[in-house]
């Protein structure tokens, strides 16, 4: 039982930590932090918004909160690359994501 609420309590701290840089990066740069975040303006807006309490109330579930936003096996083979030009292979990376983003919002508006 030990092993769960440890693991618990890792995710709770994985979700404080996720969502105050959230806000961070949004107060920072609202459409780079949308970016570097994979989320829409409309939740960026939200997350700005939010109080200490509501942060703490949030990163108290026990569920992640953040998830990874690399489904597409293309991406994840850029990323772990181990070619000589890794810089390549990461702007090959972000465009494919910055499609991604942008097919989301496309999405989004039109529905």
């Amino acid at each position: 039982m030990s092993n769960v609420n440890r693991i618990l309590d890792e995710i709770r701290e994985t979700n404080l930590s996720y969502l105050l840089l959230a806000q961070q990066l949004i107060r920072e740069d609202k459409a780079e932090a949308s970016f570097r975040l994979g989320i829409s303006e409309q939740v960026a807006e939200v997350l700005n918004n939010l109080t200490t309490a509501q942060i703490l109330r949030i990163a108290s579930t026990n569920m992640l909160i953040c998830r990874f936003r690399f489904d597409d096996e293309v991406v994840w083979n850029l990323l772990t690359s181990h070619s000589k030009d890794r810089s390549v292979s990461n702007v090959h990376a972000a465009i494919l994501m910055s499609c991604q983003l942008h097919e989301q919002v496309t999405v989004n508006l039109n529905s």
